[in-house]
């Protein structure tokens, strides 16, 4: 939650109902409480975040635009050019004026591939496409670019030697003996490695995980409400059977292509929404398309769930029934802090049956684990064909029983 709030600082956007919360929440980890005491604590922390990450989502649009979508190549054009990567947009926007006319085209790495959507960055003809994938695989696909790359959030692997030279860290990253650009935003030392190094001789061609050319991004709330005719005609004509989120961090331990199998297996009549690096273990399949719509919408960054979280409510609306009654099914990867903030907002909303893997925190004790599977329906994954089943079957006996 402090990332989502410092993002949205950094663009000139603070809560004050949110900065208050921040004391109340490291106060309240002082001290022994039992569960029925901290329950309250941990959903309001989940309250108080969906809040923040709507407050970024006003940050980032009243900036740089309404997100529209975006077809984003993974090949790097001949010359030189600077990957960036982490979660601010504030630093690309600053680096991208800083290079205009210089030659040098901008890559984005892992989370920043969302920035493909925003009016006021893409206008800039430099901004040429993404490179590589998400943010585990760093160390083996940075490893002999001839290129800087510029960290902006903690999405920063142990640098290994063979591009160490090329590192640079700025806002609250930074990792020993890397350069580090203050507050100042002086890109001239990132600018000017890019010049030295003078990137591929000729257009290079790159591939995702999958063996696409390209992704797509940009379907973020704004779109996707704009045609939320269109979506519920599909669904009340037979056409979209189910909508899946899947999403998350992802990581480099084993069972991670459950959310690769999981999409490839889900049915041809149904809408992947995805969020956050854990897309890119299947964001460059070519699905195809329901009724016009993309079967593989990417609605942005982690803190874009706020977006997912707008749809959702906006289709029960539409279909006059609760959150928990849609054909929506979230499956969700954690590695990280914010996967589990994200969680946090979605047991305050009081959405049930989601599933969450590929393991599951360490902190879910088995009371815990119960608690949440009595309460929330909480689901640890098994495998994409079992829980599909599961999935499936038990939407239509819900749908039978209406």
């Amino acid at each position: 939650m402090a990332a989502y709030a410092y993002h949205a600082w950094v663009l000139g956007y603070s809560d004050e109902a949110v900065n208050r919360f921040f004391y109340e929440g490291l106060f309240a980890v002082g001290y022994e409480y039992t569960v029925e005491q901290l329950l309250p604590i941990v959903l309001k922390t989940g309250e108080v975040n969906l809040a923040c990450m709507k407050l970024l989502d006003q940050a980032n649009t009243e900036t740089f635009g309404t997100p529209e979508p975006a077809t984003v190549p993974l090949c790097v054009e001949k010359g030189p050019f600077i990957v960036i990567s982490g979660h601010d947009l504030l630093d690309l926007k600053l680096l991208l004026e800083q290079t205009e006319g210089k030659g040098i085209h901008i890559y984005t790495h892992g989370e920043m591939l969302p920035a493909h959507a925003y009016p006021e960055l893409r206008k800039y003809s430099h901004l040429k496409g993404n490179f590589g994938t998400a943010w585990q695989n760093q160390q083996k696909e940075f490893a002999d670019i001839p290129a800087p790359i510029l960290f902006t959030t903690n999405c920063l692997m142990p640098v290994k030697p063979s591009y160490r030279d090329r590192v640079f860290t700025t806002a609250v990253v930074s990792y020993p003996e890397m350069v580090h650009i203050d507050d100042r935003k002086d890109f001239a030392p990132v600018i000017e490695k890019a010049l030295e190094l003078g990137g591929y001789g000729e257009r290079r061609e790159f591939y995702g995980i999958n063996g696409g050319t390209s992704v797509t991004t940009g379907f973020a709330h704004g779109t996707v409400l704009a045609a939320a005719g269109q979506v519920a005609d599909a669904v009340k004509n037979g056409k979209i059977s189910h909508f899946f989120l899947v999403g998350g961090c992802d990581g480099a331990r084993p069972g991670r292509n459950y959310y690769t199998d999981f999409v490839k297996q889900a049915p041809g009549d149904s809408i992947i929404l995805t969020l956050a690096c854990g897309k890119y273990r299947f964001n460059d399949l070519d699905l195809g398309t329901i009724e016009g719509l993309p079967r593989i919408m990417d609605m942005g960054q982690c803190n874009d769930a706020y977006s997912a979280i707008r749809v959702a409510t906006a289709l029960a609306e539409a279909f006059d029934c609760g959150v928990n009654d849609l054909p929506l099914t979230l499956v969700l990867s954690w590695y990280e802090q914010k996967a589990v903030c994200i969680l946090l907002s979605l047991l305050y909303l009081g959405i049930r049956n989601i599933y969450l893997g590929p393991t599951l925190p360490a902190f879910l004790s088995p009371n815990i684990l119960n608690y949440l599977v009595e309460h929330y329906a909480i689901h640890p994954i098994s495998t994409a064909e079992k829980d599909l089943k599961e999935i499936l079957g038990g939407i239509v006996y819900k749908m039978l029983r209406r």
